[in-house]
């Protein structure tokens, strides 16, 4: 895999950390603890938009992939058309239906204190927007990542990851109503959308203005993208839920103390993101013409990427003591000891994460989709109950706790079936 492009891909994955270290301190200073759980919530449904795409983003990236360099290359812009309308539609869709449950009231459902019900209704009706948006957006990635434009991606991305924390500060400097801070969020998903679409386009071996749309190309893709769906569907809630698990078991302001350590956990999977991401449409096209060197390429990066994670969560969770107080230390409060045990609990899970997150890329490369989507339909309630049986006793350890068995049982069963796959190549 080309170095340029991992490097590319962590760049465009960590620098937005740097402006995340820098205000999100002060904005929960100005906000308050209520107001940036809200936003936390936001960036966390908007993450979850990725499942109004029906999984057309990854298999676009794994057909053009395939179709690349081959007779048929020219088909790619019918497989884009077919891709973009069918998730135009579903994007449409759902911003009716939370436009619907905001203005049925909804929002009066969602515990809070500081905060309107009409800023948390406007504030919906925003997100409603940004959900499309941010689908489409992961289209259009997906043919960039085929086409391995890592570089634009990921200055893409740092954009995109600036404006999700300034945005938001920025505004706190003249007002903290809820609508003016999710205003930011939309802004800056659609221009992420128009440039996404203008570096697919020019990606494209042929223009695609011509292309229409062909219920052929869209069986081809369902049959890979349905599977995806699913997972699409339920793996951003295994990701996500754990946040909207204690915001409504404990309050708004458990959210800010366990997303806090959350991220600053999780962002550690940058690096692992960074290969990933490379090493998927690079295996799909490497199986095609050589499966040997396809799995000798998984292995060699895979053993790279468990002895970087090893040695980076061992030192994030004997720093982390150290890392919060100085960070947010004066928000925290007593509440310090606390954040530290949850981010210790994330960093164990992150590791089993990292692996997993390699044998998920190998598994969809090699278009066995199935398994990885009914490993997430198993893992749903497994989780759920955990995060109802945990959160009560233990708080926002409890949650940590959930995750953290929730991706160990995650990299296990992927670890076996990945293997299982590469032994019967």
């Amino acid at each position: 895999m080309n170095l340029r492009n991992i490097l590319w891909n962590f760049l465009g994955l960590g620098l937005p950390l740097l402006v995340a270290a820098l205000t999100v301190p002060a904005l929960i200073s100005t906000i308050g603890t209520e107001r940036f759980g809200f936003l936390a919530l936001a960036w966390g449904l908007i993450g979850y938009a990725g499942i109004l795409d029906l999984g057309m983003g990854r298999a676009l990236t794994q057909r053009i992939s395939a179709l690349r360099d081959s007779v048929n290359e020219s088909h790619i812009p019918v497989a884009l058309t077919t891709a973009v309308t069918i998730t135009m539609l579903l994007g449409l869709l759902g911003l009716a239906l939370i436009a619907l449950a905001a203005l049925a009231g909804a929002a009066a459902a969602i515990p809070h204190e500081a905060v309107s019900v009409q800023e948390l209704r406007t504030a919906l009706l925003l997100l409603g927007v940004a959900l499309p948006l941010q689908a489409l957006s992961v289209v259009y990635r997906g043919v960039n990542e085929a086409f391995l434009n890592f570089k634009w991606i990921s200055i893409l991305r740092i954009a995109l990851g600036v404006a999700n924390f300034a945005g938001p500060f920025w505004v706190a400097q003249y007002t903290q109503e809820l609508p003016w801070l999710m205003a930011t969020l939309v802004g800056s998903r659609m221009l992420a959308l128009l440039v996404f679409r203008h570096l697919a386009h020019g990606c494209l071996p042929v223009p695609a203005s011509s292309a229409v749309f062909s219920r052929d190309e869209a069986a081809t893709l369902l049959r890979f993208g349905g599977w995806v769906t699913l997972s699409g569907v339920i793996s951003p809630f295994l990701v996500q839920a754990d946040r909207f698990f204690v915001g409504f078991l404990l309050s708004a302001s458990a959210v800010t103390l366990y997303v806090i350590p959350y991220e600053l956990a999780i962002q550690s999977l940058i690096l692992v993101g960074a290969i990933s991401t490379v090493a998927f449409p690079v295996i799909a096209r490497l199986v095609m013409v050589d499966a040997g060197q396809a799995a000798a390429l998984f292995w060699r990066w895979l053993r790279r990427v468990a002895v970087l994670m090893l040695v980076g969560m061992s030192l994030l969770a004997m720093l982390l003591p150290h890392i919060l107080d100085l960070w947010v230390g004066a928000q925290l409060g007593d509440d310090l000891d606390e954040a530290v045990q949850v981010g210790r609990m994330l960093c164990l899970g992150v590791f089993f994460n990292a692996l997993a997150s390699m044998f998920y890329a190998l598994l969809h490369a090699r278009a066995q989709v199935r398994s990885t989507a009914l490993l997430h339909l198993l893992e749903l309630p497994l989780f759920v109950l955990a995060l109802l049986l945990l959160i009560p006793p233990l708080g926002v350890l409890g949650a940590a706790t959930a995750w953290m068995l929730r991706v160990l049982l995650d990299c296990m069963v992927l670890a076996f079936w990945g293997v299982r796959e590469l032994s019967a190549r």
